[in-house]
């Protein structure tokens, strides 16, 4: 008797934001959240003043960059939404450091090899590109957006805007 395998559909989706998406070249640490928003899987992160993570916005710079917030260990809170879990002030953050990881690309289409970018202003000609979102363009003005050097695109991004970026060495400890 053969086999006989099945494939559903001609593509597979990058799966969701803050997923690892290659074994075992990568490090994930563990910091508590601060602020007071809540950081969603597959963000970008920075330390604030007390040394707890929190998200790259305004005023953020490329220097900043300490990781993305994954779901290493913690799953999404809410069945029907599997894309949305997060973390609450306070609490242990995965922090993903190096290796691969999926993320939402909000703006731009990225490409293997390609520069990384953190939106850290608004652009009203891009009313849906959320400060602290990945980019794989460079803001129409350089103060819009910070290009993550030690980050490039790993390939082009699934038809939910997921894409895999590559950080290749750890930039804070």
């Amino acid at each position: 008797m053969g086999i006989h395998p099945q494939n559903i559909g001609k593509t597979m989706d990058h799966g969701f934001a803050g997923s690892y998406a290659r074994q075992p070249d990568m490090i994930v640490g563990t910091r508590p959240a601060g602020g007071t928003e809540q950081l969603l899987f597959g963000v970008p992160l920075k330390y604030d003043g007390d040394g707890k993570v929190v998200l790259m916005g305004v005023d953020s710079a490329a220097a900043d960059f300490v990781g993305v917030a994954s779901r290493e260990i913690k799953g999404s809170l809410n069945y029907l939404d599997q894309s949305m879990g997060s973390y609450a002030p306070g609490e242990a953050v995965s922090v993903f450091q190096r290796g691969c990881i999926n993320v939402k690309c909000q703006n731009g289409t990225p490409k293997l090899g390609a520069p990384v970018y953190v939106r850290v202003a608004t652009d009203p000609a891009i009313p849906t590109a959320e400060v602290g979102g990945f980019e794989a363009v460079e803001a129409s003005t350089a103060a819009e957006s910070v290009r993550l050097e030690n980050c490039q695109w790993a390939g082009p991004a699934d038809a939910n805007g997921i894409a895999e970026i590559r950080i290749m060495t750890i930039q804070n400890a």
